[in-house]
């Protein structure tokens, strides 16, 4: 049984999310395509393949380093308004915490729902605008919830990857208020919003990465 997972583990976990972003690209620049400006999958792209060239030389000193460390890398190679946004949710949520050695799952909800607040602040956008809120939104609120049931690190991870992929179902449903999308009106519903697919991406790539270790901790 997982319950938490240390510096060197956090390190292998974003490095897997990295490979699983990367893989993606295609899939996300065709959804940016139809509504946004098309370049969502190359900057998902280019951040987390620096992210793959420069965090595995990188020496933390506990595991809120490492994600600190790859929102910076996101934050300096991607650029922009995603750089900012993406950056923050590895960021904002561990500036302030006194690191204890090792996560578990409270910890990622706490630290989640700080950067969750940060990105609202600072994006301006809420549920129901067809943003990467919609799918960060929900995930964080599955972390929460799964700790208040007594959950397991791999069931919280389960469930908010579940949540984040239910997010994005839910931007098919709502016209945009933010980005090139919100011009498109109505013409934008049936459509399912890059951002929100990337969150779900992520959380879905940490769900996985912990899963494995928990099979490969039984053997």
């Amino acid at each position: 049984m997982i319950s938490s997972i240390d510096c060197g583990q956090c390190k292998e976990m974003m490095l897997y999310v990295a490979d699983k972003i990367i893989e993606s690209e295609p899939y996300l620049t065709e959804i940016d395509s139809k509504i946004g400006d098309g370049d969502h999958g190359t900057g998902m792209k280019r951040g987390f393949s620096a992210v793959k060239k420069e965090l595995p030389a990188y020496m933390p000193k506990d595991p809120e380093d490492v994600l600190k460390e790859t929102g910076t890398i996101l934050l300096d190679s991607m650029g922009g308004a995603s750089g900012v946004l993406f950056g923050t949710v590895f960021i904002s949520g561990i500036t302030k915490r006194r690191s204890k050695g090792t996560l578990n799952l409270n910890d990622f909800a706490e630290i989640f729902r700080t950067s969750l607040t940060s990105l609202k602040q600072r994006g301006k956008a809420s549920v129901g605008d067809k943003t990467m809120v919609d799918a960060y939104e929900p995930a964080v609120i599955a972390l929460e919830k799964a700790v208040q049931e007594g959950k397991t690190l791999v069931h919280g991870f389960s469930e908010a990857a579940k949540a984040a992929q239910d997010g994005v179902q839910y931007t098919k449903t709502v016209k945009a208020r933010f980005g090139r999308a919100k011009y498109f009106g109505e013409k934008a519903i049936g459509l399912q919003d890059a951002g929100a697919t990337s969150i779900w991406i992520i959380f879905r790539s940490m769900s996985e990465w912990i899963s494995k270790e928990k099979e490969e901790a039984a053997l």
